[in-house]
Formats: structure tokens, sequence, C-alpha cells
């Protein structure tokens, strides 16, 4: 008898990501649905502590599966505690986020659990059948389909992070708290993660980001992006840069930092569009930001019809006027 809908949540170096948040949202909406209980997967090495936080977003139970062999992210490691625990308790649905972690995670639990899933989802619901409906994006984003797994347990879907906005319950509860026994040993792993070394330079995660500088087919070739990553330094740490799909298509940027309705969605305190257009499907990736700069040499580009502030302009004279003054300011503090 399945029993229950569950959520992967993620950290890392002790610390939860938001999508952990966007998934309690939702899985209690969906519990709620079905009548069963909302519970939540916490894995890492000290990471009880963690617990606490993931209280007040609707969790009857979390699982602490606390343990240094899960220190450092292994799919083999993570997927074997996820799996027995999922055996275990026969829970009828199971999300994740669809980020890198998940997107190397959930496919293979769902292969060890026998079942599907649908990933880079971008809506959950469930039908009058009481099944997952999972929304996603296909056709380079120009249709939207309903993904249903009818028969096999748990139904699994990924989502996509900051499609929806993190809500606490009215009424916060105190979740169980179930610590798990671990049993995955350094033999039982192929690979054994001694230690992850951050890289020199090594760029924001453009989900993450509080501020993003973004370039579009205006910016005219990868080497212009130079102007961009100028801004960003200038505007200080935890500042990301990202891409619209045409300059992704061009060959201007990597697909990585392609922000859209086939790309990433944020949900930045500050966007800055630079020579982007405002395509339907990049503004489904970037609507929710809390503020819109728009710069762009045509006064009627779409993107100024969501921008809070605009700047009619060629991006190659305004961005770098833009970096200095933000150089002078930062002087005179």
């Amino acid at each position: 008898m399945s029993n229950g809908v569950w959520i992967i949540a993620e950290q890392r170096e002790g610390k939860l990501k938001k999508v952990s948040f966007e998934l309690l949202t939702i899985g209690r909406k969906l519990a709620s649905k079905i009548g069963e209980p909302l519970a939540a997967i916490l894995l890492g090495y000290e990471v009880e502590k963690l617990a606490e936080t993931l209280d007040g977003y609707g969790a009857d139970k979390i699982f602490v599966c606390d343990d240094e062999a899960l220190k450092n992210y292994s799919n083999e490691g993570y997927t074997k505690v996820i799996v027995d625990l999922a055996k275990a308790h026969q829970p009828s649905i199971l999300l994740g986020g669809a980020t890198a972690q998940g997107k190397d995670l959930l496919p293979r639990v769902a292969a060890r659990m026998q079942t599907g899933l649908a990933s880079d989802c971008v809506g959950l619901e469930i039908n009058q059948e009481g099944h997952l409906v999972a929304k996603r994006p296909m056709y380079a984003g120009k249709v939207l389909v309903d993904a249903i797994t009818p028969e096999a347990r748990p139904q699994m879907a990924a989502l996509r992070p900051n499609v929806l906005e993190v809500e606490k319950t009215d009424e916060p509860k105190k979740a169980e708290i179930e610590k798990v026994k671990v049993e995955v040993k350094p033999d039982d792993l192929r690979a054994v993660i001694k230690e992850v070394v951050k890289t020199a330079g090594e760029k924001v995660d453009l989900i993450e980001g509080l501020v993003i500088v973004f370039g579009g087919r205006g910016m005219k070739s990868g080497e212009n992006f130079k102007i961009l990553e100028e801004l960003a330094s200038a505007l200080g740490e935890g500042v990301a840069v990202g891409a619209s799909r045409s300059a992704v298509d061009s060959g201007f940027a990597p697909h990585d930092i392609q922000v859209g309705q086939t790309g990433k969605v944020v949900n930045p305190t500050l966007y800055i569009a630079c020579g982007i257009s405002g395509a339907i499907q990049h503004l489904a990736g970037m609507r929710t930001s809390k503020c819109i700069v728009a710069i762009n040499k045509d006064p009627e580009a779409p993107i100024f019809q969501v921008a809070d502030y605009g700047i009619v302009a060629d991006l190659f004279t305004a961005v770098p006027l833009l970096t200095e003054e933000i150089k002078k300011l930062k002087e005179q503090d």
C-alpha cells in the first residue's frame, strides 16, 4: 500500500538549497489532495541540525540520513539510502529538484524502483483519478505535456527550481524526526569522493544568484560577453551572468547559463537584460524577478513591457558606462 508524498531535500556544504523548500511547498499541496502525509529525506554528514530549518513547511516527518559516508554527494551512496527507505515505506510520490545533482540522482533511483520519472517539470498536480500529473515543456518550449505514471509506484518527478513561490504553513507544526541507520560503506561504492575542491574563479550558480546580468543575441559574439562579466564583477560577489536561448544557439554562450522555458528559471532580486528582445520563451524563465532593468537600442523591444527600468541605448556604450559608474560609487564608499 503506497503511503505518503516524499521530497528529497538537497543541501550543499551544510546549507539547504532553495528548491528543497519549493518541493515542500508543492508536496504539501499534493499530500493534502490525496490525503496522505508529507515527508522529507535529508542526506549528508552532520546535517541533523538542518532538519529544524525544514520545520514550518508542512512536513509530517523528516528522515535524517546522517553519516560520514554521505558527506560528499555520491550517486551510488545516495541512491542506495533513498531506495532502501522507499522500498521499506512505499511512498505514493517521490519528488526531487531538477538540479545538477537531481538530474544525476533521480534517474538512477527511478531505475532501481522500476518506475518512471518526469524530468524538468514546471508544474505538478493531482488529477481526478488521484494520479500525479507532471507538466513539462517539450519541443523547445512550444508545448506543455502532462506526464502520468498510472501503475508503477512511487510516481516520480523532478521539479525545475524557481518555478513557484516558497510558502510556509499557516499553522507551523513540529515534524517527527526519524534518524535512519545508513548502511553504506566505502567498499559498496565504485568511486569514493575524498574531497571537493572549488576551481579558481568558479561562477555563481544562476539558480542561486540574487543579481544576474543577461546577454541576448544583441551581444553579437561570445567575446562581447566580457563586458557583462566586467559589469557583474563591478556589482560584487554573488552576481551571475546568464544568456538567452538565441545567444546560446548562436554560439555566444554555453547552454548551462541559458535562461528561459528551455533553460533555467531564475528569481533574482535584480535582473539586468542586455541586448535581449524579450521573447515569450525567455520571459517564462525570469518573469518573477523582483526588479528588471532592460538595455536595448530598440524602443519597441517586448522586454520593455515587463521592465521596471528601461534604457534605450546601444548596450556597447551603456554597459561600460554603467560599469564605470558603479566602480566610482564603490570608491566613494
